[in-house]
């Protein structure tokens, strides 16, 4: 597919096929691809959690008002870890021992996790699947960590599931509200 292409058809899909799995050759490209994304430094502070079968349906058991997303057969859960990108900093090349979190003026774990997020959303349109990606609550996040294990150092910047469509091309959202123009929101040389 061509990346116009992939731009251009990626949406949130709320419903999957359920009986449809997705095949591990295209659950590790799609997590080879989330690691290509940048990252300030070279850091490198992210890391994945992919849930299947038993472990996922754990997750939606967490959750129980999952809207119907429970029959995508795939999770991946997307961390940042603020500390890998502190301690990186802090190296002779980079020069900030201290590792004081205010010389960074937002937080590049946070970014260089979304950018990989969305390296995973498009990976899975190229592979002609769906995704939508959501968030996880403050409430459910503690239960989760005990769950599976997740060190207090990373941090869930929200969930991506991935699976076959169920629904048609067009519906949600896009459907009823147009997108932006880019006169509404592209602004060249001021505001």
């Amino acid at each position: 597919m061509e990346f116009q292409d992939v731009v251009r058809k990626r949406r949130m899909v709320r419903r999957f096929q359920a009986d449809r799995p997705v095949p591990k050759e295209i659950v590790d490209r799609i997590l080879h691809n989330a690691t290509r994304g940048p990252s300030a430094g070279f850091s490198q502070g992210q890391a994945f959690l992919v849930l299947e079968g038993e472990d996922l349906a754990k997750f939606w058991a967490l959750r129980p008002h999952d809207n119907g997303l429970s029959t995508a057969p795939l999770l991946i859960v997307p961390f940042s870890c603020k500390r890998v990108y502190l301690d990186r900093y802090a190296e002779p090349d980079k020069g900030w021992t201290d590792r004081d979190e205010s010389r960074w003026p937002v937080p590049f774990w946070h970014i260089d996790t979304g950018m990989a997020a969305l390296l995973i959303l498009q990976t899975v349109v190229d592979e002609g699947l769906g995704a939508l990606y959501f968030g996880i609550q403050p409430d459910d996040v503690p239960p989760f960590r005990e769950l599976y294990g997740v060190p207090d150092d990373h941090e869930p910047i929200g969930a991506i599931a991935i699976g076959y469509s169920d629904e048609p091309e067009q519906s949600g959202s896009p459907k009823k509200r147009g997108r932006r123009s880019a006169d509404d929101v592209v602004h060249y040389g001021r505001w």
